[in-house]
């Protein structure tokens, strides 16, 4: 593809495509061009570097979340919408999870959804700091509870690229986990229970369990003041 008939458009999404297939070690110009059927110089008509199409691509996928409407009498409904499509768009694209970390991310998809959570706690009537505070909790707990997924896809992606037997390996690292977990009495009673499938494997539900626990921890002027200020 002739570079005067490339758009960013294409561009952005090709590479969210080959990010969720390669994950941030395979995106380069040289495949993203091979996708496009461009040569890789014609992607920087358009694009500064990697780092920039990172950026770009972030941007984008932090658009495919929706935002609920305001809504004061059910702040927490609103509040959990949020997290829960948050946590589904990292779940598709978990290498995003891993260029927060490693990337200078901006744009006006993070820009609109932090700008909605906050609208979420200060139409509930917590003050600004307190919006502030709360915001930042749902976002770092999803993010967390995203980690996991990313640090698998990841991990597997890269045993694969090396010929090796991921889910071998996988099973593998479990079985000895749980063999270490074996002289504590704790751990150990879980994983003899019949439902046990695995250490270091959250239960089903923990994730809206904690999500339910944070939300009712918050109220507006409950977390203003710094105990002992």
């Amino acid at each position: 593809m002739p570079r005067d008939t490339l758009t960013q458009e294409q561009i952005v999404r090709t590479a969210v495509e080959l990010l969720d297939d390669e994950g941030l070690d395979g995106l380069n110009m040289r495949s993203l061009g091979k996708r496009l059927g461009a040569a890789a110089t014609a992607v920087y008509w358009h694009v500064k570097n990697k780092d920039d199409l990172v950026l770009l691509a972030a941007d984008r996928v932090w658009h495919e979340v929706e935002l609920p409407e305001l809504d004061a009498a059910d702040w927490r409904g609103a509040a959990t919408a949020m997290a829960d499509r948050l946590h589904a768009m990292l779940l598709r694209h978990p290498w995003l999870v891993q260029a927060i970390g490693s990337h200078l991310l901006y744009g006006t998809g993070k820009a609109r959804y932090d700008d909605r959570l906050l609208g979420v706690f200060e139409t509930a009537g917590f003050a600004p700091l307190e919006a502030d505070r709360a915001a930042g909790a749902v976002v770092t707990y999803v993010l967390g509870n995203a980690l996991g997924a990313a640090a698998t896809a990841s991990l597997s992606r890269k045993l694969r690229l090396a010929g090796q037997d991921a889910e071998g390996m996988l099973s593998e690292t479990l079985a000895g986990a749980a063999q270490a977990a074996e002289p504590f009495p704790r751990l150990r009673a879980r994983l003899d229970t019949p439902a046990a499938t695995g250490y270091a494997e959250a239960p089903d539900g923990t994730y809206a369990a904690g999500l339910r626990a944070l939300l009712d921890g918050l109220r507006p002027g409950g977390t203003d003041t710094v105990p002992g200020s």
